[in-house]
């Protein structure tokens, strides 16, 4: 019975800090847009730090009314998702930490407890003290859910440059007409291998290329994951029309994929680039001639 009654007192309390949101929503607005969190995101306009206001207190309010308080996937949260997360990447991007942000949104508090209080001055004590809690519950999940957009938006960022790393550190070059390379430095992990894959088949369609080459000079190590990788990424160059050589296997490599017992043996494969381009270019019937050895004179 009396849990029974403290939840009746939890939800008439969040119903009652949903409408007083409601009826001071201009007023908190106003306050709010002052405060560092608001302030410092919309720098050329406070009439657009009020509107983000507004918009923030009302999601509040509709929370507190649906008894929400404490749930950060409450609805009331979905139309001020995006905001918060465009507020929050453009105070990361002026050097501000979660800390600073979470302390940020903290700060957001004072004013509105202030304004609770006059509006709940000479109302009962347990009234004023249960209200005062619930607004420092819905105030708490505020906080929490700026920190996880943040986190969020914080790995999206991660994601983007890693991805954008591993296309850099995977260059597709065109070394003639018909074949094209991709040299291979570093470790080759399934995400790189991934953006390899992808790299390199969007340059055979591209360039029309008939010959492939994955040099593999710079790769440390070959493990049975790097070859079953390089085994893929082969298949696939041949789906495509083209097909793939392998340069650069260097005679510690050579040792440890028979070691391993990796069969390579329907892969053409080259000691090195120039050799793998010299087998393309064999096979297409182009013919190179070195001027030094012919004893013709260069123009």
């Amino acid at each position: 019975m009396a849990d029974h009654e403290a939840a009746e007192e939890r939800n008439s309390s969040a119903q009652e800090v949903g409408e007083f949101l409601r009826r001071r929503r201009e007023q908190i607005a106003q306050r709010w847009a002052d405060e560092t969190l608001f302030r410092t995101v919309f720098t050329m306009s406070r009439d657009e730090a009020v509107e983000a206001c507004r918009a923030v207190v009302e999601a509040l309010a509709a929370v507190a009314v649906a008894d929400q308080v404490e749930n950060l996937g409450a609805a009331g949260f979905i139309a001020v998702r995006d905001q918060l997360g465009r507020m929050v990447a453009s105070r990361t991007r002026t050097g501000a930490g979660s800390t600073q942000i979470a302390d940020e949104v903290a700060a957001l508090r004072t004013p509105v407890a202030e304004l609770l209080r006059s509006e709940l001055d000479g109302s009962p004590s347990g009234r004023t003290e249960r209200c005062s809690v619930t607004l420092t519950a819905l105030l708490g999940t505020l906080r929490l859910v700026v920190l996880e957009t943040a986190l969020n938006a914080g790995q999206e960022l991660i994601d983007r440059q890693r991805l954008q790393l591993l296309e850099v550190a995977t260059p597709v070059i065109k070394l003639w007409d018909g074949v094209v390379a991709v040299p291979l430095i570093g470790t080759l992990d399934s995400a790189r291998s991934q953006v390899v894959m992808e790299s390199l088949l969007d340059a055979v369609v591209s360039q029309q290329a008939r010959f492939a080459i994955l040099d593999i000079t710079g790769v440390p190590t070959v493990d049975s994951l790097v070859a079953q990788h390089l085994m893929k990424t082969v298949a696939a160059a041949r789906l495509m029309g083209a097909e793939c050589i392998v340069s650069g296997i260097r005679p510690a490599i050579a040792q440890t994929i028979v070691h391993l017992g990796i069969d390579l043996g329907s892969v053409i494969t080259r000691a090195s680039l120039a050799d793998a381009l010299a087998y393309a270019l064999h096979e297409q019937g182009s013919v190179v001639v070195d001027r030094n050895r012919t004893g013709t004179s260069a123009r």
